[in-house]
Order: C-alpha cells, then sequence, then structure tokens
C-alpha cells in the first residue's frame, strides 16, 4: 500500500468517491510505523482506537479535506483515555480523563490519532535524548538525532509514515527538529492556539503548532487547531481564517530583512552558503532583501534560560506524588514522599532545570534575574516588531548545523540551548515562525531555512514559504524514492 505518499487533496478526493476507506489509511499507517520502529519515533500507539475510529467513519459523510486523515500527536498534550507520559518515568502510567482542546478539534474534523510521539522529557531539551523512553532516531540517518523537543513527530513525519503531526514550541522546539528532519513546522503567533491541556514547560513561552511533509498541508493542520478557547486565558481572540490563501501568490515586492547576526560564525559555512543562495534566488524573483543589525538577538539563549527555567520549576510542583504520576513506595513521611517521588521520576536534565529554576525564583533572585530577563525580553520585542515596520519577513538559518550523532555532547548541559540561538527569540517576542527545507548538507542531511513573520500573519510566511518550496522542488524523502 503506498496511499500515505499520496497528497492530502488526493486521499481526500479518494476517501470521498470511496475509492478507498479510512481504515486503509490506518493499517497502512501502522505497517510503516512497524517498518520503521528502530527508529524509536512513538512512545504510544492508538492501535485498537483508531481502527474502531476509522470503521465508524466510513458511514460518514466526508465533510472536509483532513476527514480520515491519520495524525501523530506529541506526547505531552493531553488525550483522554490514551496515555500521556511527557517521555518521563514520573507520567510512565498517566491516563488523561479529557482531552486537550487541540485534540477535540482534531476529533470535531474526523481525523484518526495514531498514537502519541517521543520527546525531550517535559520538552525539556533539544535531541529529545533525555526521553525515559531512549531517543527516537534521524530518518536521513539513524545514528544522529531528529532534534528536540518534538524529535518523535519530525521523525515520522521525515520517515513518510504518515502526513501530520502536532508538535509544541517553548524555544524552537517544533522549527529546530523540523530542520534538522527534513519537514515542515510552523511555530504559530503565542496564543494563536490554545494551549489547554498541553503539560506546561514554560506558560509565557510554550505554543502548540503543525508539523508536515510540506507547506500547504502544514497550512489545512493549522486550519483545524486555531481558535480562541475560554479555557485558556492566554488565547487569543483572532476570527479564523483560511491559511492556504495566499499560497500561490506572486511574492514580488515583498521586503525581507536578515539579521548579520543570524548569518554569523555561530552558524557552520556550508549553511550560511545555503541561506545566501536561498537569498540570490528570491533577489533575482524581485523581492528587496536587506542585512541588519537586530539588538538582543545574541541575548536570546539566557534570557531563554532563565525564564523557561524558572516556570517550569514553577509547573512542575504540581508533580508531588500524591493526586498523580509516580510515588514512592512506603514513604517514611510526606516529606520522603515528596522527595522521593520527584527523585524517582524525573530524568537529569529536569532535574537541573527544576534546580536552577527554583534559586532564579528565590528571593531577592527574583528581581534580580527573572523580572531583569523579562524587562529585555520586552526590549527584545520592541527591536523585532520594529523591524516588521519596514519589513515583511525576517530569514535566516533555523539551525547552527545541521543533525549531529546522537552520542556527540552528551554531558554538555549548555549544547542543548545553543542548538537553539536562531529560534529562541521568536519565542520570546511570541512571534510566527516557520522552518522550511531548502537543501542538503555534503552528507546528505537536510538544511532549514527560518521565516519570521509579524504578529497573526502566519498566512503572509506560508504564502513565501510555499513559493520557495515549489522553486526548489526538493525529494525530501530519506528512502530515495517519490
Amino acid at each position: 500500500m503506498k496511499y500515505l505518499d499520496k497528497s492530502i487533496i488526493e486521499l481526500h478526493q479518494l476517501l470521498k468517491e470511496k475509492k478507498i476507506k479510512p481504515i486503509e489509511l490506518v493499517e497502512e499507517a501502522f505497517e510503516r510505523i512497524e517498518n520503521n520502529k528502530e527508529l524509536n519515533a512513538y512512545i504510544t500507539l492508538n492501535k485498537e482506537e483508531a481502527k474502531k475510529q476509522a470503521y465508524e467513519l466510513e458511514n460518514k459523510e466526508v465533510d472536509n479535506i483532513l476527514f480520515g486523515i491519520p495524525i501523530a500527536i506529541k506526547d505531552n498534550i493531553v488525550t483522554k483515555d490514551l496515555r500521556t507520559t511527557c517521555a518521563s518515568r514520573m507520567l510512565e502510567n498517566f491516563i488523561p480523563i479529557y482531552d486537550a482542546t487541540v485534540i477535540e478539534k482534531i476529533k470535531s474534523q474526523n481525523m484518526i490519532i495514531i498514537g502519541k510521539t517521543n520527546m525531550d522529557e517535559f520538552a525539556m531539551g533539544s535531541s529529545s535524548r533525555t526521553s525515559y523512553f531512549n531517543p527516537p532516531k534521524n530518518p536521513w540517518n539513524k545514528e544522529k538525532i531528529a532534534g528536540g523537543s518534538s524529535g518523535g513527530s519530525a521523525a515520522t513525519i521525515a520517515a513518510r509514515d504518515l502526513p501530520l503531526a502536532l508538535g509544541t514550541d517553548t524555544g524552537g522546539s517544533i522549527r529546530q527538529p523540523a530542520s534538522y528532519c527534513g519537514i515542515v513546522g510552523m511555530k504559530p503567533t503565542y496564543g494563536r492556539v490554545s494551549r489547554f491541556g498541553l503539560v506546561a514547560f514554560a506558560s509565557s513561552l510554550d505554543q502548540i503548532g503543525p508539523m508536515s511533509r510540506n507547506v500547504y498541508e502544514n497550512a489545512l493542520l493549522l486550519n483545524a487547531i486555531v481558535g480562541k478557547d475560554e479555557k485558556d486565558l492566554t488565547s487569543a481572540l483572532k476570527e479564523s481564517e483560511d491559511f492556504t490563501r495566499l499560497i500561490n501568490q506572486d511574492i514580488t515586492g515583498m521586503k525581507i530583512a536578515v539579521p548579520n547576526y543570524f548569518l554569523s560564525d555561530i552558524v557552520s559555512e556550508e549553511i550560511r552558503n545555503k541561506i545566501k543562495e536561498i537569498i540570490n534566488m528570491l533577489e533575482n524573483s524581485g523581492v528587496t532583501v536587506d542585512y541588519l543589525d537586530v539588538k538582543y538577538l545574541e541575548n536570546a539563549v539566557t534570557l531563554y534560560q532563565i525564564i523557561a527555567m524558572g516556570e517550569a520549576s514553577s509547573n512542575l510542583a504540581r508533580f508531588d506524588g500524591i493526586r498523580y504520576g509516580h510515588s514512592k513506595e512506603n514513604p517514611e513521611n510526606i516529606d520522603d514522599l515528596y522527595y522521593g517521588s520527584r527523585q524517582e521520576g524525573f530524568g537529569k536534565e529536569v532535574k537541573r532545570r527544576i534546580m536552577v529554576g527554583s534559586y532564579l525564583l528565590s528571593g531577592k533572585n527574583a528581581k534580580q534575574y527573572y523580572n531583569k530577563a523579562l524587562s529585555i525580553r520586552d526590549d527584545m520585542k520592541k527591536e523585532l516588531t520594529k523591524v516588521f515596520e519596514k519589513y515583511d519577513f525576517i530569514i535566516g538559518p533555523t539551525t547552527t548545523t545541521t543533525a549531529y550523532n546522537l552520542t556527540d555532547s552528551m554531558d554538555d548541559p549548555l549544547k542543548s540551548f545553543m542548538d537553539d540561538v536562531l529560534v529562541i527569540p521568536v519565542n520570546m517576542a511570541g512571534l510566527p515562525g516557520l522552518s522550511l527545507p531548502v537543501g542538503f548538507s555534503s552528507d546528505n542531511m537536510p538544511i532549514g531555512l527560518h521565516i519570521i513573520g509579524n504578529n497573526f500573519e502566519e498566512a503572509k510566511i506560508y504564502q513565501l514559504a510555499s513559493f520557495i518550496e515549489k522553486k526548489l522542488n526538493l525529494n525530501l524523502n530519506p528512502r530515495g524514492d517519490q
């Protein structure tokens, strides 16, 4: 069966004309996942429920383009009656009793959830190597990382197991693995997608977003998951819109800014050269490209460490061994229960971040570090917003290198932050950003272009991204066949 190599438009037509049934797509997806099981992209598969739903859909009218399409969900988004672990021993056996808002929206479109994807524990990391269930592998080279924290979602899309997945992005965790795995990943404007039912890491930065094989299908999935949600106080009051509407429209006259920092020597020469090729292509297509200095970009990692770790220590305080999650057996007293449950339940990286975050928020430190970081973050946001007064987009590479070996830098806690140095500013400013594959390195690993837009201008990002995608016409299948 090769139905899942077809576009969603083609699959929609086949389903509508009753030439195929949803169960055929579901069975093919599970067959592909089984064939690619060494990628370790999934923590939990939803086999029985997915097949049951597929059979039920046979008798329903195909009423939208995503009807019957299989989708994977990152394992920090809660799914009713389907295990949600956050890739942690702490939640190894946690079965939620409700659905996240995005899951309700996906189910309302009659999409079929295939399983929960592997990730960094509680989304803390940039290589998915902090997973309690061992890391996912990159389909382009199984000795390399898939990126993180949405590594499993990126790997399963890149391997062509299924067309769509949800990831989450706190400091680049959709876009960075998308770049490493050669897929399209969008981090929407903060507040565009409800966070209700997302297990919180850093609440002022977290955002759920779509991951896909191509730009058009990414926009289709974003269509399905956006909208104001009364259960999320940070949810933006925006009318729903069709994010595909500008795809195929002319880009002549667009103005693009390239921060000099994004093409400095922190980025490998091979990636810099590839991005410069794309810039030349855009200039030859009637686009104005200017290089400029943007303040505070080099402070992004420091700000992220302070803000994200502080918020993480606060958010993870709820895992106390009492209400849900891992609980120490036979504790001597309440202190022993708290200490033992958290000591056994959390991995090394999560414990490190909780400890640093607790220190940053304690006593005078909160004012000295966290409040100061929020102030500088606000300055960074103003600087980036100022750029959009003159330019339509900011572009640059998504990552400083291509995906590296699973065994590299295992004991370097700073490495995971520096992997995200180019993508963190987008989360700091709450802006939308997309990673698009634009070529390959000399060792055949994907290279990603990062397109940053102004608030709520995702449709414009898709317009530019689809133009570049069509112009390049890359074969992004690691199997080599179309």
